[in-house]
């Protein structure tokens, strides 16, 4: 772990480079930067008035920090001088590294060249604008930004430079400590970055924009740092459309894919992820003023039943739950908003009590003590320029009064965004109440909140990781693949292989009718129409396989597995990361059709399984269904762990497997095909 405390908070800043450093000191100098800054320029006598070195061997020190931009094989000359001397770290501006090799030759050997010269010196980038740490007015960054200074915060570690100026920018009321972005992250990961960021006493949260995950035991430390810290974490990972994914045998590599792995993944190590900016500032501010929720009761409150019934009805599928007032709680607020106002949640309080500060504040407070996990004020206040906002202040200063009083978990949140200007989210916030700026983002970021207050206080297990990328891989058949699998507890029907009808036909006289049978050769033999079911005596098995004959390269029977009551898919696959993903879902025929599936990162625990199969929409299958009995719950979440056994001890060479279907029955599990797919020694 890189030490970057001198780097994200130095009090001396070197500089190198012509238009882009000019924009730097710019930039210090409106921030109110009051460390030393020392320009490095041959060409100029000072910039903007703070004089400039001739070169790097006249400066008076080692530098803390150092922002680099100048071109790059310039960079890598200046990053070795830097290290040599003992700087505290840099930011390498130039572009045409490894990020530019499919379009321009040499630039993983510079990015290669950047990383031997920097040492130990920690850098960031390159192809990357810098730092802003908004808590000691350091604004290492060659452009303009919307951030100010406060006295805690969230820290953010972007990937993309742009995307982390547009934040800046935001007009939420979102305190931002830091903002740090990553770039080619050659030698300093985001995950790093994020450790270093969460040591930092003032930074409340930490959110990340991720475009790849990069080494996932340093996501695994930071992760784990951030839950010892209680620090919640909230992340974008960008890239879900998947459109490059290649082609696999498996019915689970199609549902699959890395998007899935890396939501995973990011609920594996306690990290809320949302998809969209406006959502992930919204659940930044909400983890910074009140941080994860206990639980899922949320209390709406509005003047308007217009209000009311949208946050209901936009609250479908997420993790708010709209709890019932106490009697108590409905008693109190029956006595004061009279007998025509509905006592429900969410709550429409009419205006009867608009403009009477003191009962307002009695209604409010007594929501505030009802309970609920977290109290939210629908609140959009007047347009200032072309009204007046004076008569909405009575809300402000009873929701103020209310929190004050209660000490309660409350939000106001603004069904627009614009209609909740920065005067009203300072006053609220300064008063410790969150502000949710529009009605969708602000239900997603309480859902979030939700989410991250059921993560467990204890870290996982570390990732099974493979260490290698696959060059080559062959499909086992059926059989082999099945053998492989018993061997580690999986149950499978008896069954004989043949190469003829003949063979068949003497071998299967030692298994139990009905059969089935399958044309082997293929991986999808049902879409091929190699497979036959409830094969009652010889003739039979013999006319099935005499139709298969010219599309099959030989057969497979088997003891059909009668008294199915669920057919479940259980799925392997090695994502270009290295963890390995198990997928669960609705097997058989159907798996596609339904895509009703759930994944988990490997090792996974019984509780993770058992959670998995609860999660599906097939689960009241599993449970017993319309007076059929439940399957045997523990008997399959065994035979899902004897598949993972397998996976694990088999992790240097596994590319993926699949169990399709696992017939689940009232007192086993028995899968009826498998396919492995191994990396060629």
């Amino acid at each position: 772990m890189p030490d970057l405390s001198r780097l994200l908070r130095p009090r001396s800043i070197a500089l190198f480079g012509g238009g882009w450093a000019v924009n730097v000191v710019a930039q210090l100098q409106k921030s109110g930067f009051d460390g030393e800054i020392w320009p490095v320029n041959p060409k100029r006598a000072d910039i903007l008035g703070v004089p400039c070195l001739a070169s790097i061997d006249d400066l008076p020190g080692a530098p803390d920090a150092s922002f680099v931009g100048v071109n790059r094989d310039a960079t890598i000359e200046v990053i070795e001088r830097l290290s040599a001397m003992g700087a505290g770290g840099a930011t390498c501006f130039a572009s045409g590294f490894l990020e530019s090799e499919a379009e321009t030759a040499g630039g993983a050997e510079l990015q290669a060249r950047l990383i031997e010269a920097a040492g130990p010196m920690p850098i960031l980038g390159p192809n990357c604008y810098g730092l802003l740490n908004y808590l000691d007015t350091v604004t290492l960054w060659p452009d303009q930004h919307g951030g100010e200074r406060v006295a805690s915060g969230v820290a953010i570690v972007a990937q993309s430079s742009n995307i982390a100026i547009n934040m800046t920018m935001q007009a939420r009321g979102l305190p931002i400590a830091y903002v740090v972005a990553a770039g080619n992250q050659a030698q300093t990961g985001a995950s790093e970055i994020a450790e270093a960021l969460i040591d930092d006493d003032r930074v409340t949260a930490i959110g990340l924009y991720l475009e790849g995950f990069g080494d996932l035991r340093a996501l695994e430390a930071f992760a784990a740092k951030a839950r010892a810290k209680a620090k919640p974490v909230v992340a974008i990972k960008i890239g879900r459309s998947d459109k490059a994914r290649a082609a696999t045998m498996t019915h689970t590599a199609s549902l699959a894919g890395s998007a899935a792995a890396g939501s995973a993944l990011l609920k594996r190590l306690g990290i809320v992820e949302v998809e969209t900016i406006a959502v992930f500032l919204e659940t930044l501010k909400l983890m910074h003023q009140v941080g994860p929720l206990r639980g899922a009761s949320v209390c709406s409150v509005s003047c308007s039943g217009g209000e009311a019934s949208l946050m209901a009805d936009l609250s479908t599928g997420s993790h708010l739950e709209f709890s019932e007032f106490a009697p108590e709680a409905r008693a109190a607020l029956k006595a004061e908003l009279g007998p025509i106002v509905t006592i429900a949640n969410p709550l429409d309080y009419h205006t009867f009590i608009w403009g009477d500060t003191p009962r307002m504040t009695r209604v409010f407070a007594t929501v505030m003590r009802g309970g609920f996990d977290l109290s939210v004020f629908v609140l959009d206040m007047p347009r200032a320029d072309r009204c007046d906002p004076s008569g909405y202040q009575c809300a402000v200063d009873a929701i103020l009064a209310a929190k004050a009083e209660t000490g309660a978990r409350v939000a106001v949140l603004s069904s627009l965004p614009e209609n909740m200007s920065d005067h009203f989210t300072r006053a609220f916030m300064e008063g410790g109440v969150a502000v949710l700026h529009g009605m969708s983002e602000g239900i997603a970021a309480i859902s979030a909140a939700i989410a991250a207050g059921r993560f467990g206080a204890e870290a996982p297990e570390p990732l099974l990781l493979a260490t290698d990328a696959v060059a080559a891989s062959s499909l086992l058949d059926e059989a082999t693949s099945k053998q492989a699998l018993a061997a580690f507890g999986l149950g499978v029907p008896r069954s004989v292989a043949a190469h003829s009808i003949g063979e068949l036909l003497e071998k299967a006289a030692s298994l139990k009718f009905p059969l089935a049978l399958k044309g082997t050769g293929v991986a999808h033999k049902s879409e091929a129409g190699l497979v036959a079911l409830n094969l009652g005596d010889a003739a039979a098995l013999d006319a099935a396989a005499r139709a298969m004959q010219a599309s099959a390269t030989g057969f497979l029977a088997e003891e059909m597995a009668v008294g199915g009551l669920a057919e479940i898919l259980v799925g392997v696959t090695r994502d270009p990361t290295g963890a390995f993903m198990l997928t669960l879902g609705a097997g058989g025929v159907l798996t596609e059709i339904l895509g009703d599936t759930v994944s988990l990162l490997l090792p996974a625990t019984r509780a993770d399984i058992l959670g998995a199969l609860d999660s599906l929409r097939i689960a009241p299958l599993l449970a017993g269904y319309r007076g059929k009995p439940p399957v045997d719950r523990d008997a399959l979440c065994d035979a899902v762990l004897a598949i993972c056994l397998y996976a694990a001890a088999h992790a240097d060479r596994l590319v993926e497997l699949e169990v399709n279907p696992l017939i689940a029955r009232a007192g086993d599990a028995v899968a009826v095909d498998a396919l492995i797919r191994l990396a060629d020694i």
